[in-house]
C-alpha cells in the first residue's frame, strides 16, 4: 500500500482510470472512489467480450459483480479496513432491467450478515466498457 497524506492506493486493485486515489481516509471513515471489475495491470474486464473497436458484444453481470467485490476487498484490506466494515454503498448499473436481479442475489450472498446501506442507480454508461461500478464508504480502525 502506498499512502500520501490520507490517500490510499492498493497494490492489488486495478489502476484508477483518472487522477484519483483508490480511497481517502477521513477520521475513522474510508471513502472509496468508484470501483469496477477491471483486472490490475491490464484493460481486461472479467465477463466482458469486446469487438475490435472496443464496443461491448456481450457481458456476464455475475462475473463482473464478483470481480468488483474482489477489487473492493483488495482496497479495503490494503487500507486497513475490511468487507465487514462497509457501511454504505452506491451501485451504478448500466442495465437495471436485465442486471438488477442477478446483482441483488449476489449482494445477498456477499452480505449475509449485517448488510450496509445501499442505493442502486441506473446510468447510461461508465468510463470503461463495464456494466457495474460501486462507490463504497467503510469504517477503519
Amino acid at each position: 500500500m502506498q499512502e500520501k497524506e490520507n490517500s490510499v492506493n492498493s497494490s492489488k486493485a486495478p489502476e484508477p482510470v483518472g487522477l484519483y486515489p483508490h480511497a481517502k481516509r477521513v477520521g475513522n471513515l474510508l471513502f472509496l472512489s468508484g470501483v469496477g471489475p477491471r483486472e490490475k495491470g491490464s484493460k481486461k474486464i472479467p465477463g466482458v467480450e469486446l469487438d475490435a473497436a472496443g464496443n461491448i458484444i456481450s457481458y456476464d453481470i455475475a462475473t463482473q459483480c464478483h470481480a468488483v467485490f474482489q477489487n473492493i476487498k483488495y482496497i479495503l484490506e490494503d487500507a486497513g479496513s475490511s468487507w465487514n466494515q462497509i457501511v454504505d454503498v452506491t451501485v451504478f448499473l448500466t442495465n437495471m432491467k436485465d442486471d438488477f436481479k442477478i446483482y441483488n442475489q449476489l449482494w445477498a450472498e456477499y452480505f449475509k450478515e449485517n448488510p450496509p446501506c445501499r442505493t442502486t442507480l441506473e446510468i447510461n454508461c461508465l468510463p470503461t466498457p463495464i456494466a457495474i461500478e460501486l462507490k463504497v464508504i467503510a469504517t477503519i480502525d
